[in-house]
């Protein structure tokens, strides 16, 4: 088995594990945004946007970075997946 089948669902593997921990960082994050997640003396970016909302007016970046923060990351690792699914998927070579 480690022989045969590990060698040809590796690559797969590694590209589902990528693609799928966006999910889980913006599933933990809207958990806690919704107050069901991380309580606060932990660290936890959804907590932190929850705690930004009530200074917007005053001060934006409570929110803004962390945002951006999220979107980032969950943007590097698509791509990453994206990525490792391009090079490693040997039906797409030519």
């Amino acid at each position: 088995m480690l022989r045969y089948i590990l060698p040809n669902v590796a690559s797969s593997i590694i590209v589902l594990a990528t693609l799928a921990l966006p999910t889980a960082i913006l599933s933990t994050t809207s958990l806690g945004f919704l107050g069901m997640g991380a309580q606060p003396p932990q660290p936890d970016w959804g907590l932190i946007l929850k705690e930004g909302i009530g200074y917007i007016g005053k001060a934006p970046w409570i929110s803004i970075f962390p945002g951006l923060a999220i979107v980032y990351t969950v943007l590097g690792f698509n791509l990453l997946g994206e990525g490792l699914r391009d090079l490693l998927d040997p039906r797409l070579k030519m």
